[in-house]
């Protein structure tokens, strides 16, 4: 398994309130529900992360791809197409 950067294998018992309906839905089908919430706020973390890396470096991506569009990939005529 590939290591996680947000992961610090440590448990952390956490309150939350979830429908009703959801519960007994996914009692039904067998869904560990804190897997699913641990999951889905591990993605949720790493999308906010990551959108609020690219807004700090917003500047620079758009500076390279500027130098890029006007002078081309550095390699680019070793390219095989």
């Amino acid at each position: 398994m590939r290591h996680d950067p947000i992961a610090s294998g440590k448990r952390a018992p956490v309150n939350m309130s979830t429908d009703t309906g959801i519960v007994a839905a996914a009692r039904e089908a067998g869904v560990n529900a804190s897997q699913v919430s641990e999951e889905a706020s591990r993605r949720a973390a790493k999308e906010a992360r990551d959108a609020a890396w690219k807004e700090e470096n917003k500047a620079w991506i758009d500076a390279h791809r500027a130098w890029v569009e006007s002078n081309e990939l550095p390699l680019e005529r070793h390219r095989m197409f």
